[in-house]
């Protein structure tokens, strides 16, 4: 399978530590499909000025991942800060004015070419792209991660452009979660995926649902633990396996990844 992703790229920088691993959602995405065997995965976004963005786009380039179109802008890379408490990581605030914060991608008419040769698109609530999804899902079919976003008029703005709905609910009962799928398909999205932590995933097509538990592992940092369950779950289900099987592989690989420092790897120190 062949996966784009569009929007945010960020440094998470370990502040007891004074390091940084490269990151955000849609770049941590791209590089976990082709880990997971993805034909082709390009990363396109807005990348700021400084040295954390070189680094970026030198880590991608190690994974085989590609940033065609992507934009440079002068301003700083998004650096949201971390603190790691029992495993779990805890976002402290980040630098303002970052390039994530204060520019988003416009669609031209190269980008949705480039956009149409690829199997599907995986875009977030942090990639600022709302307002193209209407005229990308002319070209491309869409995944969406509404990380812990549950609110009514987002679904509403959303949901009528996607084929992937993926969300957070780590407090979610199976109850909880088949409501909250019916609930984004009566707005439009095809198929809606519950990570929910330490009680597995929840998937509903609209008309069947499946559930999948955790793998136990030794977690040392769950940072992008869900965008490791995305990356392998797209790439599985896009190379014709079962949902189920498709949530059991995204469930391993994700578990793994959380053996491992950083969304992705590749600590760098801040200085």
């Amino acid at each position: 399978m062949k996966l784009i992703a569009i929007g945010d790229n960020v440094c998470d920088c370990y502040l007891d530590e004074g390091i940084f691993f490269p990151g955000g959602n849609c770049v941590n995405v791209a590089v976990h499909a082709k880990r997971n065997g993805a034909a082709q995965a390009n990363y396109t976004g807005v990348f700021g000025d400084d040295f954390m963005a070189d680094y970026i786009r030198e880590c991608l380039e190690k994974e085989g991942v590609t940033h065609h179109r992507s934009r440079k802008v002068y301003a700083p890379t998004g650096q949201p800060g971390v603190k790691l408490v029992n495993g779990d990581r805890v976002f402290v605030g980040g630098k303002p004015d970052s390039c994530q914060a204060i520019f988003a991608m416009k669609m031209t008419k190269a980008d949705l070419e480039m956009a149409s040769q690829y199997d599907i698109c995986h875009i977030s609530c942090y990639s600022n792209m709302e307002n193209e999804l209407a005229k990308l899902a002319q070209a491309v079919k869409i995944s969406f991660d509404f990380s812990d976003i549950k609110n009514d008029e987002y679904f509403a703005q959303v949901c009528p452009h996607l084929e992937f709905a993926f969300l957070s609910g780590s407090e979610l009962s199976v109850e909880n979660c088949a409501a909250l799928a019916q609930k984004l398909h009566n707005f439009g999205a095809k198929n809606v995926v519950i990570t929910r932590g330490e009680q597995g995933s929840f998937f509903s097509d609209g008309s069947q649902l499946y559930t999948q538990g955790i793998v136990q592992v030794d977690a040392v940092d769950t940072m992008g633990a869900g965008d490791s369950f995305i990356g392998a779950f797209l790439v599985a289900y896009y190379d014709g396996k079962t949902v189920q099987q498709s949530l059991a592989d995204a469930a391993q690989y994700a578990a793994h990844n959380c053996t491992k420092r950083g969304a992705i790897g590749y600590a760098h120190s801040l200085q």
